[in-house]
Formats: C-alpha cells, structure tokens, sequence
C-alpha cells in the first residue's frame, strides 16, 4: 500500500480541524507497511505483510475529553469520527489533570527514513531466512527466526496551528540456533533504521558460533563474579532502569529517584563517571521523531551525565503543577563507550563471565531498581583472556544501579532496538564486577 504523502495527510488534517465545532481539537495520522517472515525447525512457517493507516481525533469542551478512531478517509468517514468523538467529550466527566492543545511548535526533522529498507521486498526476507537456514542445516544445527521491516509515517495538527510529518523505516532481526540434541543454543539480534547496516550472514554466524561452543555446559557455583554483558543483555537491564526517570514517579514516592522526605534526586552522583547517557532523536543510528506523545518537541538531552543524574521527564501536567518547563518523552537512550569489542573486553578479563543475553526479567523492588531475570543461550567461562567453556544458566538479583557503580571497562555501542526494550538504544557491552548469580538454571 502507498504510504500517504505529507500533502495528502495535510489535506484530510485540514478536513478535520474545519469539521470540529469544539474548543479546540488535535489529529493524529499514521500508516504503515510491515513485512515479515518467520522460521521454525529449518523451514520457514509463515511470512507476509500487513497494511494500515488510521487516524485518531482528541477533543475537547473545556476540560472534557473525548477520542475516536477510524481507517476511513472519505468526507463522510471524516465527519462521522469527528461527531463521535464530540459526543464522547460532552458525555465525559472533567478530566482534572486536562491540558490544552499545544501552541503551535517547530519539529526539525530527524534522520529516520531510508530508501533502502523501504524497498525491502519479500525476496530479500527470503534470502535472510535461507541463509540462516542452509547454514545451519550444514552444521547440523537447528534455526529457528523472526526477521521484520517496517516503513511508515507519523502525523500531527492542532487547532493551535500544529503540523508535523515524517516517515520512518526500521528492521529487528532475531535468531536461536541450537544443536538437534538441544544441548546447545545460540542467540543474535540485529536491528537498524538502514538496511544497508544490516548483514544477515554475519549475525547468523553470531548465533551458529555460540550455539555450537554452547554444548556440554558444566555447572559454576553461584555467587557474585565479573561479567561481560553483552549489549542486548545490558540494555534489558538498563531499559529498566531508564523508564523511571520521571519527574512525577519520583516526586511522588514511586522511584528510586525519589528523595526522602520529599522531592528527586536530580543532580545527585548515583552511578561511576563513566556512566554517559542522552537522547537525541537526530543521532543517525537510532534517529526518532522530533516530536513525542503529547506533540512537545523533542531535542538532544543529557540524562545522565559523568555518573550525576542529569534530567528527568516532565510531562505538561507536572511540570504545570511544579512551575517547571515540560520536557517531551525521549524516543531513543544512547551511552557513551569506547572503541573495543567484546573481544577485547574479554582479552583483558583474568576470569569472569560473558553473558550473551538476559531473559524473563521482572521487578523486585522498583526502589532499587533490583531486578530478578535468567541469563541464556550463550554464558560463558572466561579466564586469562579466553572463552575457556560453557556454563549453565544463571538467575541473577541485581540492580542495574549497582552494576552502573562497578563498571571496570566499557565496549563500542550498537543497536538495541524491537519491542522487548522501552527505547531504541545504542547502548555499548560493559565489563562489571560483583555481579549476583544467586542460583543455576538447567534451561540452555
């Protein structure tokens, strides 16, 4: 389906501010083209694609609100959405935390559209999937898959004068292989907005290489160790911890920000130095749209700079209410980190632990953010420098605060982005001591 044209979604936007007899009114567009294809056992089990674009209008009589959504565009459709939504408004109670419409906002655009992922075709899904394939059927090994791209396009406009448009393209490709007596698994995940960095073959080979040095784990006692974490391991745990720095959680109580007897911990040293990480929805590599949610601007953020919490969210409502200037949601995380590799963080390790991945993680105490999870499909012991075994799984307790402190080196950043994280993220593998293995797992 041909995505709508920043013209076209301009005219129906138009159509639709004209038709509101309400105080004022706020449209959203969007549409999108989702390819996929998915492979099980050696042999693809489904593939296709799937097309959409709606529009949802948010309105309002006073402070009473009302929203409706539809994926017609035809003048009547338009009008019969907008009537909807009108009649839910004057139906509504007050919403006591009600803001008005944003004044009208200037949203430069950021980097989030490439050409070579929108042309993504079934052919290419398919070449992904049979390289995998036929690259572990000759090693006697098990694929199983999930490869999907996506383009689409964001709108929004107001009766304030609000318009923004921008398209958006995207790929998160993730894969297990193990060997056919299921000793041994090995897992990769790739995500880019630019197909032109994404290689199937090398992360095929990812996960065909760790399943392969993955069989005959032996069993490593529990307790605290040196870990590398790889980044999708690392951004599991930091994503966490990340989705709390909200204004009004921590001044509410909710956080582990919030200060004793009242108030944040903005501007307190909680992490190591080192700790380095912002939002900027232009960063190439992770680029987000310049607007969020509530259509306030986004713009580059130091959340947390030289270990000192640096920024926190302040939705309108809080910011109102603590006489403050909102700051928009942040689309994207990205963390400072060095030129070396997973490799050479391993070759400076006289013994520890290489994580591939962390699993079935749930909160334990979100004032300490600790966490409870499983690490899988590739731990590894490391000593003097070398991969030297296999080991069982571990379930770990541990807050990525704690882990954020003792931090011993820190690796080249890459993409971590799909639905198990809140963010897209660059996020780098860090080397950590202390870190708390409290029991094994048999699970590969």
């Amino acid at each position: 389906m041909k995505l709508l044209s920043q013209a076209e979604v301009q005219a129906i936007t138009d159509k639709v501010l004209r038709l509101s007899k309400a105080d004022e009114c706020n449209v959203q567009v969007g549409g999108s083209n989702t390819g996929n294809i998915r492979f099980a056992r050696n042999a693809v089990s489904t593939a296709g694609s799937v097309s959409d674009t709606q529009l949802a209008v948010s309105l309002a009589f006073g402070k009473k609100q009302g929203i409706a959504t539809i994926n017609e565009f035809d003048d009547a459709s338009l009008e019969k959405v907008v009537r909807r939504a009108e009649d839910l408004a004057r139906l509504a109670p007050e919403n006591p935390e009600f803001m008005s419409a944003v004044a009208k906002q200037a949203y430069p655009s950021s980097p989030t559209f490439s050409a070579k992922t929108a042309a993504i075709d079934p052919d290419f899904r398919a070449e992904v999937a049979a390289y995998t394939i036929e690259a572990c059927r000759k090693k006697n090994l098990v694929a199983a898959g999930f490869f999907t791209d996506n383009s689409s396009f964001s709108s929004i406009a107001n009766s304030n004068g609000v318009f923004g448009y921008q398209q958006e393209t995207g790929l998160d490709f993730t894969c297990t292989v193990r060997t056919e007596d299921g000793r041994g698994s090995g897992w990769v995940k790739r995500s880019a907005g630019d197909a032109a960095r994404f290689d199937a073959r090398e992360a095929a080979d990812v996960a065909i290489e760790k399943a392969l040095r993955s069989v005959n784990a032996k069993a490593l006692e529990p307790g605290r160790y040196t870990v590398i974490l790889e980044p999708a391991a690392t951004s599991d745990l930091i994503g966490n911890m990340l989705s709390g720095f909200d204004a009004r959680q921590a001044d509410e109580g909710r956080s582990f920000l919030s200060k004793k007897g009242g108030g944040n911990r903005l501007g307190e040293k909680l992490f190591d130095e080192q700790v380095n990480i912002w939002a900027d929805p232009w960063n190439p590599e992770v680029a987000v749209l310049p607007w969020d949610s509530s259509m306030l601007p986004r713009q580059r953020t130091e959340v947390i700079k030289n270990g000192r919490v640096n920024a926190l969210e302040y939705s309108r409502f809080w910011a109102q209410k603590q006489k403050l200037a909102p700051l928009a949601s942040h689309g994207n995380m990205i963390m400072a980190g060095t030129d070396k590799s997973t490799a050479e963080l391993i070759a400076n390790t006289k013994k520890g632990v290489l994580v591939t991945r962390t699993w079935y993680i749930r909160m334990v105490d979100p004032q300490s953010v600790l966490l409870t999870g499983l690490t899988r499909d590739g731990t590894f012991y490391i000593e003097n420098g070398k991969i030297m075994y296999p080991i069982k799984n571990f379930r770990f307790n541990e807050s990525p605060v704690s882990m954020l402190n003792n931090i011993e080196e820190i690796g080249k950043p890459v993409v971590i982005a799909g639905d198990e994280v809140p963010y897209q993220m660059l996020i780098p593998p860090m080397k950590v001591r202390d870190f708390n293995f409290t029991s094994l797992s048999d699970a590969v």
